[in-house]
């Protein structure tokens, strides 16, 4: 399944995804959101925050407890996927592997390949 940006959601799932972008951009300003269904599940709704962080449990830390809670007591299926920046994996890779003999390559292909 694609991700739709343009699907709607109903007003308490839609307030939710509001309410964890706003709280996650408030301390990550210069995150990015993309929202899908689920895949397996696709009653779920998965909230992808791309973040310029070394890690990513820095993010999972900041909304779990709000998170559970919309889950358990809101019944809102709703789950936030925190991933590091193309640039931040990059980085990392290279770091694993040294110096990088070979010219740099687009960080976006490089996450898309690295994730399948």
């Amino acid at each position: 399944m694609t991700p739709d940006t343009m699907e709607h959601f109903d007003p308490r799932t839609q307030r939710a995804l509001d309410e964890l972008r706003d709280l996650i951009a408030q301390r990550f300003p210069t995150a990015t959101f993309l929202v899908a269904r689920g895949e397996d599940e696709p009653e779920s709704v998965h909230l992808t925050a791309v973040v310029d962080v070394e890690d990513t449990d820095e993010v999972l830390d900041l909304v779990i407890d709000r998170v559970v809670e919309l889950q358990v007591e809101d019944r809102i299926p709703v789950h936030v996927i925190p991933v590091r920046t193309p640039e931040r994996v990059l980085a990392a890779l290279q770091a694993r592997t040294g110096k990088d003999k070979q010219p740099l390559r687009d960080p976006v292909a490089l996450l898309a390949a690295t994730s399948s």
